[in-house]
């Protein structure tokens, strides 16, 4: 046995150790050793699965395959080796283990490939599945590697498919569903089984870890298969999916309705500080970020032209064209709610990512190759009084499946950690706190800090980035939670600038707010308590 804090990620060091011990606590740790040759496992036989590749992994010497570094697709080799110039790998730190890469077939037409890697030495006993983002399409092996260095055996898959699009679907309903669920499930069981011969013991704790498309997974998961994970992470979560993807083309559409609706990219920062004008100072500290946007009552109006116009103000188009990325999205003909607002106060530095002169590429592949089977589909003749009914209907909750009843998942002790950013760009920050509010409303508010917990990042982007403090160890706050049987009354977070810490913030269960106390530092942590809003 050896005394070891489960922080994992190098951010938290950064914010200093006396505030994770008083956060987060230590545990005893037990480490474990391989019981079997990482080659020997080439030869194990487990139902509908082809081991494709079993061998030991030196220190430092792991190299992503080529498709993976970007070599033939124009960004040069070192892509993938850290993808600046003679910048490190970032593998070169990872210390000795087993990868086995395997093929599972669960159905006739199902090609999904996996990657399983275990620490040759220091298993600390868990297993740590990895998500996906996009469209998938090949093995999140940074990912992976972050889960080696905490201790963690780990798996990966492409789901099904080779390249980050939708064009797999056309005519593979099978590789939809591999896709949609069930990749993630066969890695899992899978996997486990490939942790168990190798080490000859069963993980203690099976824990999921994903963001976007691998927080949509991760919530699939504890709704389709409770028994897969103990313990599930899900960020930025792309929930409700066809219905985000029709609002994304929908709101694009709305955006550009005439040559000189859509809001030019210049605009941006100007709305963006009117809007921090008018709600940056709401919750006591003016910082650049505001703390909760459902709280904000900016109007564009606001900085409407009073004559001509000029790069700081909008038209009377862009003024309406702004209000709707704030609105929720509604069907033109019936007035059916489509999707609750897509964008919050805080993201208009990032609304070229849906506003821009065409939809999201993510948004329009399910039209192409799920919804209307033709690749030359066009954005322009998208009607969303019609199809967006179509594209639900189609989907059939393979991709769109948002099951609030986790009482199967919550019975077996299961723990699912949400988190998002309220300035996403891309993923409706309202998608995690309708499901969280969803899940208390159908399995009982006691629920919430005992099963589940959700976390919103005050001026974060999708997944990371941004002026908030995006910057926080969410492994490290899970395994406290499974430790103490509560969810983390606050978790530390740091914001960085040039790789140096610039700012720290609690944050705070969905409910509370990170409030200044009054005095000291506003860009300290120890100077803000978590309160009821």
């Amino acid at each position: 046995m050896m005394n070891r804090r489960t922080f994992g990620g190098a951010s938290f060091a950064l914010l200093g150790a006396t505030l994770f011990a008083s956060l987060l606590g230590t545990e005893q740790v037990q480490t474990f050793a391989a019981s079997a040759s990482c080659e020997s496992l080439s030869s194990i036989s487990l139902p509908n699965v082809t081991i494709t590749s079993a061998q030991t992994v030196g220190a430092g010497a792991f190299t992503p395959p080529a498709a993976e570094r970007g070599e033939g697709r124009g960004r040069g080799a070192a892509a993938g080796r850290g993808g600046r110039g003679n910048a490190p790998s970032p593998f070169a730190d990872l210390a000795s283990f087993c990868r086995v890469a395997a093929t599972l077939k669960p159905s006739s037409d199902s090609d999904i490939k996996i990657e399983v890697w275990m620490p040759a030495a220091g298993w600390n006993g868990k297993f740590q599945a990895v998500g996906n983002g996009g469209w998938a399409g090949s093995v999140s092996y940074p990912a992976m590697a972050a889960a080696v260095r905490g201790g963690y055996a780990t798996a990966s898959t492409d789901t099904g498919h080779t390249g980050n699009s939708a064009a797999f679907a056309l005519g593979h309903p099978e590789k939809v569903v591999d896709m949609g669920y069930r990749a993630i499930h066969e890695m899992t069981v899978q996997s486990k089984a490939i942790v168990n011969r190798f080490y000859d013991s069963a993980p203690t704790l099976a824990m999921f870890n994903g963001c976007s498309l691998g927080g949509r997974q991760a919530v699939t998961e504890a709704a389709r298969y409770p028994a897969d994970f103990d313990a599930i992470i899900a960020g930025a979560s792309a929930l409700y999916n066809m219905r985000l993807h029709v609002a994304r083309v929908a709101i694009n559409q709305y955006a550009n309705r005439t040559a000189t609706s859509a809001i030019p990219a210049g605009k941006l920062p100007p709305v963006h500080q009117a809007m921090l004008d008018a709600c940056d100072a709401t919750d006591g500290v003016k910082d650049g970020v505001v703390e909760n946007p459902e709280r904000c009552r900016f109007d564009p109006k606001a900085i409407e032209c009073k004559g001509a116009d000029g790069p700081g103000c909008l038209t009377t188009e862009q003024v309406d064209t702004a209000r709707a990325l704030y609105a929720p999205v509604k069907n033109p003909k019936t007035g059916a709610m489509i999707l609750h607002p897509l964008l919050q106060p805080g993201s208009e530095l990032g609304w070229a990512t849906l506003a821009g002169a065409e939809p999201l590429g993510n948004a329009q592949e399910p039209f192409k190759y799920i919804v209307f089977k033709d690749p030359s589909w066009d954005w322009h003749s998208f009607n969303a009084a019609t199809d967006a009914d179509l594209a639900i209907k189609q989907d059939n909750n393979v991709l769109g499946l948002t099951e609030p009843n986790l009482k199967p998942f919550f019975d077996r002790d299961g723990k699912l950690l949400m988190y998002h950013g309220w300035s996403d760009p891309q993923v409706a920050a309202m998608n995690s706190v309708n499901y969280f509010n969803d899940v208390l409303k159908t399995t009982g508010k006691a629920n919430a800090g005992k099963s589940i917990q959700l976390y919103m990042v005050p001026g974060m982007f999708h997944c990371q980035g941004g002026p908030g403090t995006d910057v926080f160890d969410k492994v490290a706050a899970m395994e406290a939670w499974v430790s103490s049987g509560r969810a983390p009354n606050q978790i530390p977070a740091s914001h960085m600038t040039d790789g140096k810490v610039d700012r720290t913030r609690p944050l705070c269960p969905y409910g509370q707010l990170a409030k200044w106390k009054g005095t000291g530092n506003t860009d300290d942590a120890a100077n803000f308590s978590c309160v009821a809003q």
